[in-house]
């Protein structure tokens, strides 16, 4: 890749960098109200088992997506993500609107209202940039709820493990690439899309992922998973609810780390070929913890 090429990707290399920034501050801001209002994915933020229900929630709905795609018609996966996708809007509305308004059935009420919304402008128009204000809005909400339902050490035990499936998925199984293909194909907020040209439009692609790297074509947006964004950013979440002192300096550091980490995957990303994003981004954040917590507390605290 010569470097007019590289340097005509810089500009929405940067868009996908800021992503990590935005999602990560908006997290940290919305965790007072998820904890207040008790939105949280598991009880005991400390239990190991968390991991093992995890997994096996993760294996168990990939597997029937797969099964799904392969045996089955693809919109029933449209129907049951854009379903998961609207429960979970309404719990990141709802500790929001309860700030606002401390009737429960007003804030459900309102809650569900803009669910509804941004589903609706979502089967209306499934434009690139209405995916990712949705992926946004979804990414803060689970990235909140689940930063503040794991302890530090059970937050970093997932990420390594996530890193590893990740690995997997993409050079063993390969499954990654099929997963994609299909979301991509049914516009669902599950990945962000960057433009490389102004005119892009999602809605007028014809060739699917697969196909352009069979080809070796040059895509014309980047893609990042959502779940690329949300894991590393658990552990800034975990760190920033948990620790007593220097909280947001350490979360910030794991941002920062994040973002290493990114720089890394897009160096490999422009040498035409998948990646999978996790084993960077979280050994970014992961190193970067440790590496402030020596600095700051003599000790990383765990």
């Amino acid at each position: 890749m010569n470097k007019k090429t590289i340097s005509s990707q810089l500009l929405p290399m940067f868009l996908m960098g800021s992503l990590f920034v935005i999602i990560d501050l908006l997290a940290f801001l919305v965790v007072g109200p998820f904890e207040s209002a008790g939105i949280v994915a598991f009880e005991n933020p400390g239990d190991p088992l968390n991991i093992a229900y995890f997994f096996t929630i993760l294996i168990i709905f990939t597997g029937l997506i797969l099964f799904i795609i392969k045996f089955w018609k693809k919109q029933v996966i449209k129907i049951i993500y854009l379903v998961a996708t609207w429960i979970l809007c309404i719990n990141v509305f709802y500790p929001l609107f309860l700030i606002s308004f401390p009737d429960v059935w007003i804030s459900l009420a309102l809650s569900i209202t803009g669910g509804t919304i941004l589903i609706a402008a979502l089967l209306k128009k499934p434009e690139w940039y209405v995916i990712n204000s949705i992926a946004v809005f979804t990414g803060v909400g689970a990235i909140a709820m689940i930063g503040i339902s794991l302890t530090i050490p059970i937050t970093i035990i997932l990420l390594i493990a996530m890193a590893i499936y990740d690995l997997i998925a993409v050079y063993k199984t390969k499954h990654m690439i099929d997963l994609a293909d299909s979301f991509i194909d049914l516009n669902l907020p599950v990945m962000f899309v960057i433009p490389k040209k102004r005119d892009y439009s999602l809605l007028k692609q014809t060739k699917s992922l697969k196909e352009k790297l069979a080809d070796n074509q040059e895509r014309d947006a980047f893609f990042l998973g959502l779940g690329d964004v949300v894991f590393p950013g658990l552990l800034a979440v975990s760190v920033f609810h948990t620790l007593p002192s220097n909280a947001l300096l350490m979360a910030i550091s794991v941002l920062i780390g994040t973002l290493f980490g990114f720089v890394a995957l897009m160096a490999l990303v422009l040498k035409g070929k998948p990646q999978p994003g996790l084993p960077l981004l979280c050994s970014g954040a992961i190193s970067a913890y440790f590496i402030a917590g020596f600095l700051v507390f003599g000790f990383p605290p765990l």
